[in-house]
C-alpha cells in the first residue's frame, strides 16, 4: 500500500496501468489526496467504514484524512493513479463549494462512462512525463494547473448529482443525521460526547439520539465510538505510536478512559497482524494502562473486576 503514501520530499507520484498490491487488510489513515482509475480486475475496499466494490472504469477520489482498507483484490487488478500532498490538494480546491467535498466524502467511488476514460488516461500520461521532468522550473505549478482543470471538470460533470441530492428525497431527520456524521468525521479525535454534537446541530442530546436511532438503528454514542475505534485501529496499524501517545493524540484525559476503546480495537485487529507482536511492542504502555484502570476502579462499578474484559487486562 506504499502508493497511498508519498515518499519523503515528493509532492506527487503517478503510475499508469500498474499491477499493485494494495490488499493488505490493513487500515490506514491517508495523509495525502489521490485519484485512482481502475483499468482492469476488481477489488473490495472500505473507505471511512463504508464498503465499495471497485471494477473496471471505477474512479476513486480520496480526500486527505480518509481511512482506507482493501480487503481483497483480483490477480488482474490494475490502476492508473495520481497521489499528491494535502497542501497541494487544498491549494488546488480552495475555491470550490463545500458541498463538493461533502459529495466526495459520501461518494468517493464513481463508475465513469467510457467517454470520460480518455481524459483521465491523457492526464495520467502527462503527469507521468511531468513527474520524470525534475529539471522543469515550473513543475509544481504545471501539476497544480492540470489537476485543478481535471477536478473542475469532474466538479462540473457531477455537480447535478450533489445539487439534486440536496433538494430531493431527504427529510429533516436524514439531513440532521448526515450533518451529524460529517461532524464526527471532523471532530471524533477530540470530541466523543453526544452533547457536543447536539450543540453543534442546535438541538438537544435527547432529540439527536432519537434521530440517530430512527435513521440508523444505532445509538449516537455507538456511532461516535465506532469512528474513534477506527481512528485507533489506523494509528495502531500504520504508526509506531505507543498506547500513551495514541491516548494523548486522541485527547483522552488519561489511559483509564482510553482503555475500554483500546480493548475493543485490540479484539478487532485483523489476523494478518499478529497480536503477540503488538503485545510485545505495546507491553509497557499496556501495563501502565492496566494499573491506571485498577487505580480508578473505585470510581466505577464494583462489578468491574468481574468483567471478562478486566481479566484480560490482568492477564496481559
Amino acid at each position: 500500500m506504499e502508493i497511498l503514501s508519498l515518499p519523503e520530499n515528493e509532492p506527487f507520484i503517478t503510475g499508469i496501468e500498474e499491477s499493485i498490491d494494495i490488499c493488505s487488510n490493513q487500515i490506514m489513515k491517508l495523509a495525502d489526496a489521490s485519484i485512482f482509475h481502475c483499468r482492469s480486475g476488481k477489488a473490495h475496499i472500505e473507505i471511512d467504514l463504508q464498503a465499495y466494490e471497485v471494477t473496471e472504469n471505477t474512479q476513486l477520489l480520496l480526500l486527505p484524512g480518509s481511512i482506507f482498507n482493501c480487503t481483497c483484490a483480483s490477480h488482474d487488478f490494475t490502476v492508473s493513479y495520481i497521489v499528491f500532498s494535502d497542501t497541494l490538494f487544498w491549494e488546488i480546491t480552495s475555491r470550490l463549494d463545500p458541498s463538493f467535498f461533502h459529495f466526495l466524502k459520501e461518494h468517493p467511488c464513481i463508475v465513469i462512462p467510457e467517454e470520460r476514460v480518455k481524459p483521465f488516461i491523457g492526464l495520467s500520461l502527462v503527469m507521468k512525463d511531468l513527474y520524470e521532468d525534475r529539471d522543469n522550473s515550473f513543475r509544481i505549478q504545471i501539476f497544480k494547473n492540470f489537476i485543478q482543470n481535471f477536478i473542475l471538470d469532474f466538479y462540473d460533470k457531477t455537480q447535478h448529482l450533489f445539487l439534486q441530492k440536496k433538494t430531493e428525497g431527504i427529510n429533516r431527520q436524514e439531513e440532521i443525521f448526515k450533518r451529524f456524521i460529517q461532524l464526527i468525521h471532523k471532530h471524533c479525535t477530540t470530541q466523543r460526547e453526544v452533547s457536543f454534537y447536539a450543540a453543534e446541530l442546535f438541538i438537544t442530546p435527547r432529540y439527536l439520539s432519537t434521530i440517530v436511532q430512527n435513521v440508523s438503528g444505532n445509538t449516537a454514542k455507538s456511532i461516535i465510538d465506532r469512528h474513534v475505534i477506527l481512528e485507533i485501529k489506523a494509528l495502531l496499524q500504520s504508526t509506531s505510536l505507543s498506547i500513551q501517545e495514541i491516548s494523548n493524540r486522541l485527547s483522552f484525559p488519561d489511559q483509564s478512559f482510553f482503555w475500554p476503546l483500546f480493548q475493543e480495537t485490540y479484539r478487532q485487529i485483523p489476523s494478518s497482524i499478529p497480536k503477540p507482536v503488538l503485545k510485545q511492542k505495546k507491553l509497557l504502555s499496556i501495563k501502565k494502562a492496566a494499573f491506571s484502570c485498577l487505580y480508578r476502579v473505585n470510581n466505577y462499578s464494583a462489578n468491574l473486576l468481574s468483567e471478562p474484559s478486566t481479566l484480560i487486562i490482568l492477564c496481559l
